[in-house]
């Protein structure tokens, strides 16, 4: 069974959005994303922003890559239900470094922020339901 057939029988809940709303969504966040985290390493190479404001934004890079895998990939709902959590708590952490440095950047993260909350409750509550 193929990785979209898989999702496609997993029990969601109602208010679950349809499949295809996930890839634009993603391709606009992947942008924001793109542009921040090059923004952040510029400032880290240039030393006016500490290693320590850097790491949310790789740690959150590899969690964000990581769900992927773990959901699709291996199709564990507990492991991407943990990755979810651990994108959503460096984003948050990210969004907290770098605004003394750069508050448009952190702004810049308030759809991800949006959605990846919204995404956090729809994976828990699809590795709950399919339990």
């Amino acid at each position: 069974m193929n990785s979209s057939n898989w999702y496609s029988q997993l029990i969601k809940p109602f208010w679950s959005p349809p499949s295809w709303l996930f890839g634009p969504v993603w391709t606009f966040l992947y942008v924001l994303i793109a542009i921040s985290f090059g923004k952040v390493v510029l400032l880290f190479i240039q030393k006016k922003v500490p290693f320590i404001v850097l790491l949310p934004f790789i740690l959150n890079i590899i969690f964000n890559l990581s769900f992927t895998y773990f959901q699709f990939g291996l199709k564990n709902n507990i492991l991407a239900a943990i990755d979810i959590i651990l994108v959503l708590g460096t984003l948050v952490w990210a969004i907290i470094v770098i605004y003394p440095y750069v508050q448009w950047v952190a702004y810049v993260q308030i759809p991800y922020l949006l959605w990846v909350s919204f995404a956090s409750v729809l994976q828990l509550s699809i590795t709950y339901l399919n339990k």
